[in-house]
């Protein structure tokens, strides 16, 4: 699912007698500014997103945060992020679609929504016995699409069939091949091939690993001791996801020298741009999670992988830290999609009027055509049938009509 699911979103620090200043940031900084692959970033020192070598009593939950944080932590709640992932029975989508049903091939699937219950369906033409499960989680708040899974035998399953806001329904299809579906709505990765047997049509099994990998960027501590455990995880990414855990950090702030505080609780606001980049690239992917997992030339389908798309910017060839992703976009508030709202961030490395030249503080160039509406004109919005959304390009370029995709 870490690739299949598109809608997407972690966390930990050691509670055990190690000195404060190895759970800094410090140690975590990239050497000579290269990307590194996530993998290689949670096996290092320090806190970094989907981390999981921490006990579940190191964390201390959103409400200790609210105490000394109660408006960062109130306007994180009203992030996508933070509903990254929800259970099934406090999804909205599937409250206000009580009954959402398809046909692919002989097989028609259908969840109803009844008494805080959700159930996916499967009947087939051929009489055989239906399939039935309740699903449990929903991955993705919805504002583009929302993904389910259920549980069956110890496994976690991914629905074969998505959500898309594009359609509101799992009915669109184009085309009518008994042989094969062309449904729009099958869930990304999985094949729009007729599925094989009624429990296929249902879901995908997913291995172990990726399960884990899943729940680590749509939930918190769902991962704890390096062994994964929902009980006790807190479903969406809060404040601790990207902070670490914080019991350490409450602690410290309640006692006598709230001074050391600082140094038991990770601020991202610290890092290099590269390393920046990177985090939040833990569940974005990295410039070098999509290199090394083979997601280039793979077409528009990596338009979505943001840090990647940066990085191959050519504003990006002396990174700074006004291009990174917390520099636009605030993790605490909601996503802007007021597009003139960041002509004030390029206007921080670019000169803004013509005929002026670049300087140390600002080394970007004037825009000769204008200094507003930058993001509509060098971020285009990038259609992707697959994934039936439109995305951001954050690879920053002068788009030329007729010119391709870059890879």
């Amino acid at each position: 699912m870490a690739l299949t699911i598109a809608f997407c979103a972690l966390g930990i620090f050691i509670l055990a007698a190690v000195s404060l200043s190895q759970t800094s940031a410090a140690q975590t900084s990239t050497p000579l500014g290269i990307s590194q692959p996530t993998e290689l970033r949670i096996k290092s020192g320090g806190w970094w997103p989907t981390k999981g070598d921490a006990s579940r009593e190191s964390y201390a939950g959103t409400a200790a945060c609210a105490e000394c944080h109660s408006h960062r932590t109130a306007t994180q709640q009203t992030n996508a992020m933070a509903h990254a992932a929800v259970r099934a029975a406090d999804a909205e989508v599937l409250r206000q679609h009580d009954t959402l049903s398809f046909r692919v091939g002989p097989y028609h699937e259908e969840i109803v929504t009844k008494d805080n219950k959700s159930v996916l369906t499967v009947t087939t033409s051929d009489s055989a016995a239906p399939f039935s499960a309740e699903l449990l989680w929903a991955f993705g708040i919805g504002h583009m699409g929302q993904t389910y899974v259920y549980e069956k035998n110890g496994s976690f399953y991914e629905s074969h069939l998505s959500f898309f806001s594009s359609s509101q329904s799992l009915n669109v299809t184009i085309g009518q091949s008994p042989a094969v579906s062309q449904s729009l709505n099958v869930t990304i990765g999985q094949s729009p091939a007729v599925p094989g047997n009624i429990e296929d049509a249902a879901g995908r099994r997913m291995p172990a690993e990726e399960s884990q990998r899943c729940f680590a960027c749509h939930a918190t501590a769902s991962v704890t001791k390096n062994q994964f455990d929902l009980n006790g995880a807190t479903l969406g990414v809060t404040c601790e996801a990207c902070h670490g855990p914080g019991a350490m950090h409450v602690a410290a702030m309640k006692s006598d020298t709230p001074q050391n505080g600082a140094k038991t609780i990770m601020n991202p606001r610290s890092l290099d741009p590269v390393t920046s980049v990177d985090f939040c690239g833990a569940c974005h992917r990295t410039w070098e999670d999509v290199v090394t997992r083979g997601f280039v030339g793979v077409g528009v389908l990596n338009v979505r992988f943001a840090p990647y798309r940066l990085e191959n910017s050519k504003c990006w060839s002396n990174p700074d830290a006004r291009l990174t992703c917390v520099a636009c976009h605030d993790p605490h508030l909601p996503l802007e999609h007021d597009l003139i709202a960041y002509d004030s961030r390029c206007l921080q490395c670019h000169v803004n009027h013509r005929g002026a030249k670049p300087t140390a503080d600002y080394p970007g160039p004037a825009c000769p055509v204008s200094t507003k509406n930058c993001v509509n004109c060098h971020m285009p919005k990038i259609e992707s049938p697959v994934q039936h959304s439109s995305f951001t390009d954050h690879w920053i370029r002068i788009v030329r009509p007729g010119q391709p995709y870059p890879n």
